[in-house]
């Protein structure tokens, strides 16, 4: 399963309809995962699953208004055309350290 980092700017229509289903009335502080980046910075993110993606969307104040705001026939789908950064998955010598 591939697990991506998005931000709120690149959510595509799909995913921000997944994030509002999942999470109608917003997310909880315990539903929100922390984890460090590449570059060693704390990122809060919220997740969401499809059959073969698990989407980790960064959590921002504009997130929870982009959801309170999210109307699916307002996007247009060629809006969003740029591709979201894919994690890359650990070796098994990484996870043990």
């Amino acid at each position: 399963m591939k697990r991506i980092i998005v931000d709120y700017k690149k959510l595509t229509p799909e995913i921000l309809g997944l994030l509002v289903e999942k999470y109608p009335d917003g997310y909880d502080d315990d539903q929100i995962i922390a984890f460090k980046n590449a570059k060693n910075e704390t990122i809060e993110a919220v997740e969401v699953k499809t059959e073969d993606t698990i989407y980790l969307v960064k959590v921002s104040t504009r997130l929870e208004n982009t959801m309170a705001n999210f109307d699916e026939d307002d996007y247009d789908d060629s809006d969003y055309n740029e591709p979201i950064v894919e994690i890359p998955e650990k070796d098994e010598e990484e996870e043990e350290k």
